[in-house]
């Protein structure tokens, strides 16, 4: 599948490592502004991309594109994505999947309704170590607390302070903690636990948009603590704590490198299962297995848990009054 990347920024050169190893997947062409161009072409002289693109409607009018890896700032998510899918490539987005609830629903109506598959690449869901902490955690017992902590202060902070704003603290590009970081532990909680009943989120607000903050998520018999901050640092934590062991890692939710699996009994086992694959390898070995096999029904549960992670961003925000 020829694929052509929408981007030039930190994140794409994660995605060619992982891509290099999908053997269905060809990275065919890149788009972005042509400011970019020097870095762009260093792309291309690196993984042999045969097309650069500063025109999107050109890309999309390209036969031979399959596939758009949509790498942008958050809010121009909606806006490439849509246009990719109305002409009939399949996606896959980054996350943040969309600005609000409403755009990804519409946006998974419109690659319905075109008949290709649009996916949020998130790299937790995908990996064997968050595939055996769904196993484990079944150990536990009943699960009494939930903590994430992704705390990782942000260069782009201190430009922020002298009046600087980039997307990430931008509120008009759909930035912010929640959207950046602590989106991750979302994703990674309601993987294993579904949606929650009820959540809280409370954030610090400089100049309409979270700089850092906490989210608290209820489910039926535990709570879960959840912290994204840009504007500080603290030691990255996962931890599942139930009334007969706990997982534990010190790793970010999108990186899960390995966890330690503890019982009350005294077994403790560590465990790393992502055999030193690329980060993003294991979300791109699932996305070209469904559309090489059409398996839509798939898609459809992948997606069904990004519109669940989008509803309680959703209404994180609001309860913080920032608005996109």
């Amino acid at each position: 599948m020829k694929t052509a990347i929408l981007g030039a920024g930190t994140i794409i050169p994660a995605f060619l490592e992982a891509a290099e190893k999908i053997e269905e997947l060809e990275v065919y062409a890149i788009f972005g502004r042509e400011s970019s161009l020097p870095r762009m072409r260093e792309f291309q002289r690196q993984c042999g991309i045969s097309k650069i693109y500063h025109d999107y409607d050109k890309l999309l009018e390209d036969p031979e594109v399959e596939v758009v890896y949509v790498a942008l700032p958050n809010h121009l998510h909606y806006e490439f994505a849509k246009k990719a899918a109305q002409s009939k490539k399949h996606v896959i987005v980054e996350k943040p999947f969309a600005s609000t609830y409403s755009q990804a629903k519409e946006l998974m109506d419109i690659a319905a309704q075109n008949q290709v598959m649009i996916f949020e690449a998130i790299s937790n869901q995908y990996m064997p170590n968050y595939q055996k902490t769904r196993e484990l955690v079944k150990e536990l017992g009943d699960v009494k607390i939930v903590q994430l902590n992704y705390s990782q202060y942000s260069r782009r902070y201190d430009l922020f302070k002298e009046g600087t704003v980039l997307p990430v603290f931008d509120p008009k590009k759909s930035g912010g903690a929640l959207m950046d970081l602590n989106v991750y532990n979302i994703h990674y909680v309601t993987g294993l636990f579904g949606k929650p009943n009820r959540i809280r989120y409370i954030a610090n607000i400089e100049r309409g948009i979270d700089t850092s903050g906490i989210l608290t998520m209820e489910y039926s018999s535990f709570q879960c603590v959840s912290v994204g901050a840009k504007d500080c640092k603290a030691p990255v934590s996962i931890n599942i704590q139930g009334d007969k062991g706990f997982v534990h890692s010190d790793d970010p939710a999108n990186v899960y490198g390995s966890f330690t699996f503890a019982k009350n009994s005294g077994e403790i086992r560590t465990i790393a299962l992502n055999e030193g694959m690329p980060r993003l390898y294991y979300e791109l070995r699932v996305f070209a297995d469904m559309v090489m096999s059409k398996n839509y029904e798939e898609a459809k549960g992948y997606n069904q848990h990004t519109l669940d992670v989008m509803e309680i961003l959703d209404e994180a925000r609001q309860q913080v009054g920032i608005d996109f």
